[in-house]
């Protein structure tokens, strides 16, 4: 029997993905993780990026995540996302036009806060865009 994990991928409003994989991969703030079965049991907040799960036999599934937190157990993976979405299903105009207010504010900035939101709305942002181009070049091949 081969060895997998089961994923839960959850964002605050629902479930997004359940299912029996090979390996987790995501964007954790202190760097890219991958997860393998009988992984050593840690916790981890995310960054916003890209969760990616691979199946058996090979086929991946990938999400957007704008933060959160990535619970792993030895065969078990959750993703607590603030916000997740399907690639699929990210806006990618939504996400050019977040881009373009976000940079349009840092360059106003009026204060520390404001500096702060316009960062974090720029990071989710971009990590949008970039969900989208994996998900381009990924269908060319």
């Amino acid at each position: 029997m081969a060895m997998t994990l089961h994923v839960d991928v959850v964002s605050a409003e629902s479930p997004i993905f359940s299912g029996t994989v090979d390996a987790v991969f995501a964007p954790a703030i202190q760097g890219e993780v991958g997860v393998l079965p009988r992984h050593s049991p840690f916790l981890a907040q995310l960054k916003p990026g890209q969760v990616r799960v691979v199946k058996q036999g090979g086929e991946e599934d990938f999400f957007y995540v704008s933060g959160g937190v990535l619970e792993v157990l030895p065969h078990t993976v959750t993703v607590l996302a603030d916000t997740a979405l399907r690639a699929r299903d990210v806006d990618e105009a939504a996400a050019l036009a977040a881009k373009e207010r976000a940079e349009q504010a840092l360059h106003n900035r009026t204060g520390e806060r404001e500096w702060a939101e316009a960062q974090a709305e720029l990071a989710r942002a971009i990590a949008q865009l970039q969900v989208v181009q994996h998900m381009r070049r990924r269908a060319k091949h």
